[in-house]
C-alpha cells in the first residue's frame, strides 16, 4: 500500500493491541502501540509511539534499520547488475509509493543471499521512514530527518565498502555519505527540491 495509506493505520493503532498489516510466506508484519514506555522512550509522546514486530513461524522479534540495510547490502552483493533498479525502487518507497508495486518487477529475480523476501524488506523500509517521520523528536542535519536512514539505504546498496565497516558506521550514529543527501536535504546548500525528480542524481554526485 501507498505510504499514505500505511501511516494511517499507524496513526489508527489502539494501545495493547498487535495488529497484522502485511503476511507472506508464514512471515507476518506486525504493529503495536504499547500504552507504557520504557525508561529508553520516556520522551517519546505515547500515542504516537508504536513498535514494529516481524514474526516467522514461531519466532517474534522487533527488526531493526539494520535488518533492511544488511539484507539489500547482501543482495546487491550477489546481483550487482540489479544495483540501480533496487535503488530506484526503494527510493520510490521512500518517496512514498507502494512497495509491492515498487518491487514487482524484482520478484522474480534471483539473490544468493538475503535475510527476508524482498517485499518483506519494503514493507519494513517504509515502516522505518514513518516511524522516524511521526515519531522523531529530536533535532537532526537533515530536514527531512528521514534521509538519514534513506542516505544509508543507497550507501549499503552503492559504497564498495565492507558490510561490517557500514554497519560500525550507522551503529555509531555516523550520517551517510554527503553525496547520498545534499540534494534533497533542506540544511545542506546544495539542497535542489528538483532533484527527487532526476533519478539516482547521486550516482553522478
Amino acid at each position: 500500500m501507498l505510504k499514505s495509506e500505511m501511516f494511517e493505520k499507524v496513526k489508527e493503532l489502539k494501545f495493547d493491541r498487535k495488529i497484522n498489516v502485511f503476511e507472506k510466506d508464514r512471515t507476518e508484519i506486525q504493529l503495536f502501540r504499547p500504552s507504557v514506555l520504557s525508561k529508553r522512550f520516556k520522551d517519546y509522546d505515547v500515542k504516537k509511539n508504536f513498535q514494529i514486530w516481524l514474526k516467522e513461524d514461531n519466532r517474534e522479534f522487533r527488526p531493526n534499520h539494520l535488518r533492511v540495510m544488511i539484507d539489500l547490502n547482501l543482495r546487491v552483493r550477489s546481483r550487482p547488475d540489479l544495483k540501480e533498479k533496487l535503488l530506484i525502487a526503494f527510493d520510490n518507497i521512500y518517496y512514498g509509493k507502494d512497495p509491492e508495486k515498487e518491487l514487482k518487477s524484482l520478484k522474480e529475480e534471483k539473490f544468493g543471499h538475503y535475510l527476508n523476501d524482498l517485499i518483506i524488506i519494503g514493507i519494513l523500509a517504509q515502516l522505518l521512514i514513518i516511524e522516524q517521520e511521526y515519531c522523531y523528536n529530536k533535532s537532526s542535519y537533515f530536514d527531512p530527518p528521514t534521509l538519514f536512514f534513506q542516505g544509508w539505504i543507497r550507501t549499503f546498496l552503492d559504497s564498495p565498502k565492507e558490510v561490517d565497516n557500514l554497519c560500525m558506521s550507522v551503529s555509531n550514529r555516523q550520517p551517510p555519505a554527503i553525496k547520498y543527501t545534499n540534494m534533497e536535504n533542506k540544511k545542506h546548500k546544495k539542497y535542489d527540491p528538483r532533484s527527487r525528480f532526476k533519478m539516482l542524481w547521486y550516482l553522478a554526485e
